[in-house]
Formats: C-alpha cells, sequence, structure tokens
C-alpha cells in the first residue's frame, strides 16, 4: 500500500514468539525475510540494516502508531533490530496515552493481532514470478493494525504459550486500564 506521500506500509501478523508482557512490554517481529505477503512483496535479509544505522546516528528513533495515523503514536520502540529472521521489535505502550490503553485493550481480547511496517522503497527488483524483492528499505514507524498482509505469525497472547498467570496479569491490567480511563473522563 503507498501513500500519497511515497510512504508504503507492509502488514504482518504479530511474528512467533511475540509477547505482551507486564508494564505493556510487547515484543516480536513486525516483517520476516523470505515471507511473500499479500501484496507479492517479499523483504530480503539486510533491507533495514543502513536505515537502522542511519537512525542509530541521527539519534532518532523508529516510531510506535495506531494504525498509521502519524498523530496517534501508542507508545515507543525501545528495540528494533534485524536478526537472521527478521525484524525484530521491543517496545512499550503508554497506558497515558488513550489509544495506548484501548491496544492494550484489544490485544488483550484478541481484536488485534498485527503488527505493520511503514517505508519507503529505497532498492527493489522483480523476480521471475512478478513478486517485488525489496533489497533496501528505509523504515519510519512500526504500527499496530487490525489487517495484517503476511499472516504466516499469531499473537501469543491469546495462544496456549501463555500461561494462566500471564493472562490473568493482562486482564487485571486490561481492568485497571479501564479504571483509569473512566477516573480521568470524571475529571
Amino acid at each position: 500500500m503507498q501513500a500519497e506521500t511515497g510512504l508504503e506500509t507492509k502488514f504482518a501478523r504479530f511474528g512467533d514468539g511475540i509477547t505482551v508482557k507486564g508494564d505493556h512490554v510487547i515484543e516480536g517481529y513486525a516483517s520476516l525475510f523470505g515471507a511473500c505477503d499479500q501484496g507479492g512483496d517479499i523483504v530480503s535479509k539486510g533491507a533495514y540494516g543502513a536505515s537502522l544505522k542511519a537512525i542509530a546516528a541521527e539519534d532518532r528513533s523508529v516510531k510506535m502508531l495506531w494504525q498509521h495515523d502519524p498523530v496517534q503514536p501508542i507508545g515507543v520502540w525501545d528495540e528494533v533490530r534485524e536478526d537472521a529472521r527478521g525484524l525484530w521489535v521491543k517496545g512499550r505502550l503508554l497506558p497515558e496515552v488513550a489509544k495506548g490503553r484501548e491496544a492494550a485493550e484489544l490485544i488483550a481480547a484478541g481484536a488485534i493481532d498485527g503488527l505493520s511496517i511503514g517505508y519507503r522503497t529505497v532498492k527493489a527488483t522483480k523476480n521471475d514470478k512478478g513478486q517485488r524483492l525489496l533489497t533496501e528499505l528505509e523504515l519510519w514507524e512500526v504500527s499496530l493494525v487490525t489487517f495484517p498482509m503476511l499472516p504466516s505469525a499469531r499473537v501469543a497472547a491469546k495462544s496456549e504459550e501463555m500461561t494462566s498467570e500471564e493472562g490473568a496479569m493482562l486482564r487485571q491490567m486490561a481492568a485497571a486500564l479501564r479504571g483509569a480511563s473512566g477516573s480521568l473522563a470524571r475529571r
């Protein structure tokens, strides 16, 4: 998907091993190398390297947005890096932000299970199947989204891997956020 600004988005379900932990911490893969998404694009290993170096050198950060909306930041990505599998992210939803509270609630309920990258293509080629091979990308943001394009991974918050203790903690966090939201609305 490409906006008028030239910024593209690529959707992915939360990668294998994604977790939602206490203190609103989320981590996992925002992009997987070598996986063909529903738009026919394949991100190559190393595609984010130059962009991540430039971001670090300029002391900038990759933004955490809600549904790619630049006026709705919902948290902070504390770590964004490439490994052998893809683009791994770790960050915190901000409970002080209304959409951050909503995101925590929606993740806990299983209504939101996607991540999506916002980027500009720097270098790409086509393979013999007509798929676009993305070899260098300028990463701008990673969003929590409703409709992902890369269906090769799932959120662990609703999986069998989550312990009953973790599930109870997530439900308590959502209840506390509902209470905090109600008291703030009354002020």
